[in-house]
């Protein structure tokens, strides 16, 4: 089993990677740490909970970053709803935290760990950044950053940036460059992580105990989505990362060079993929450019529907 620590900012496609994870005989899922991002940093940290309490996992669970490193909190109520997770009751929060920091938990983690283990941020990279700034001799422990953020052609917060790259550039640029192996899961294949509005039906249709709050949700997202965007469905970034995880021919990368724009008032948050190598930087991320779409949803509904059975 591959032993990994979500990073996130839930948020409905976080929910998504969370449950993607407990469910996968091939993950072991040995935490959950939360940032500011989809929304703040309470609300986010208490919707970990939430969604921990619903699928009865009991893992630890520590609060990361309220802010970036160096701006101002941006958050998207715009896709996530004033709560971060609008589009169902879930219920109040039956787990209890840790009462250490995310940075001092990922840390903790990984010195105690006897294997590598692969870090999965799904939101802004503030903690990730904070965790090599504090240890920089912890990266030997990190197999691979595996995370959902940037792009090479799409955006969706500016004409040039991703949102979990745009909140906190510098804590991107601090883990792009940090020699760790990193694979980009970004807009270019999360677009395409479709599950469309009759895959959702029938996931309400089949009113488990998982399922009649995940439908309701997704609901949501992709009603968000397809009047901001004109998606036909919820695209499910964030547990697309967990799915390259799991199965890494899920998706289809090719190794650049990536750059992190901090200055620029237009672009800032783009990751420049040097596609064409067209300079002499030498690669340092593995980018996501294709997604087996159909594998993805499948996965998705299928864990959904184990969830549904442990609780049935």
């Amino acid at each position: 089993m591959t032993r990994i620590i979500i990073d996130c900012d839930p948020g409905h496609d976080d929910m998504m990677a969370i449950m993607l994870a407990s469910a996968s005989d091939k993950i072991d899922l040995l935490g959950v740490t939360t940032v500011a991002g989809n929304q703040t940093g309470d609300k986010t940290f208490e919707n970990a909970l939430r969604i921990l309490t619903l699928i009865k996992e009991e893992i630890p669970v520590a609060r990361g970053a309220d802010k970036p490193l160096l701006r101002e909190l941006v958050t998207a109520p715009e896709f996530h709803g004033q709560s971060g997770l609008d589009g169902a009751e879930l219920p109040e929060p039956g787990i209890k935290p840790l009462h250490i920091d995310a940075v001092d938990f990922i840390i903790d983690m990984l010195e105690e760990s006897l294997e590598k283990i692969v870090l999965v941020p799904t939101g802004p990279l503030t903690n990730i950044a904070m965790v090599l700034l504090k240890n920089p001799d912890i990266k030997h422990k990190i197999e691979r950053i595996v995370l959902m953020g940037g792009g090479m052609h799409d955006s969706n917060v500016t004409p040039a940036a991703e949102f979990n790259i745009y909140v906190d550039p510098e804590a991107a640029k601090i883990v792009f460059g940090s020699g760790v192996p990193i694979t980009m899961v970004g807009l270019d294949v999360t677009n395409r992580a479709l599950m469309s509005f009759e895959e959702i039906e029938g996931i309400v249709a089949d009113n488990g105990v998982i399922s009649s709050k995940v439908g309701p949700l997704l609901k949501f997202f992709a009603n968000a989505n397809k009047k901001i965007f004109g998606l036909n469905g919820a695209p499910i970034h964030d547990a697309l990362a967990v799915a390259a995880v799991i199965d890494p021919t899920v998706v289809e990368t090719k190794f650049l060079n990536v750059q992190v724009e901090v200055s620029s008032e237009l672009t800032r948050g783009a990751t420049v993929v040097d596609i064409y190598g067209a300079t002499s930087n030498s690669p340092n991320v593995d980018v996501a450019l294709e997604v087996d779409t159909p594998k993805f949803v499948h996965f998705m509904v299928d864990s959904i529907r184990k969830l549904d059975k442990k609780f049935a």
